[in-house]
């Protein structure tokens, strides 16, 4: 099996910094990454704009406050 790249190894270990299971870190960076891909699309930013668009709602979440009222 070939080696994750970069980018997924970095969302990777920082949701696993947040708490996530390393046997699903991988997994869930991928789903992630796949969702910033359609935001990037569906709303015209570039991939990295709403990746941190979703990694500050997942630190949100992580801090129990609610999502404001550009959620996703």
């Amino acid at each position: 099996m070939s080696e994750p790249d970069p980018e997924l190894l970095a969302v990777a270990r920082l949701l696993e910094g947040w708490g996530c299971p390393p046997e699903r870190s991988l997994e869930m960076g991928r789903h992630l990454l796949r969702r910033a891909d359609q935001l990037a699309r569906a709303k015209g930013r570039s991939k990295q704009e709403a990746l941190n668009h979703l990694l500050r709602l997942f630190a949100q979440a992580r801090a129990g406050r609610p999502p404001g009222p550009d959620r996703v």
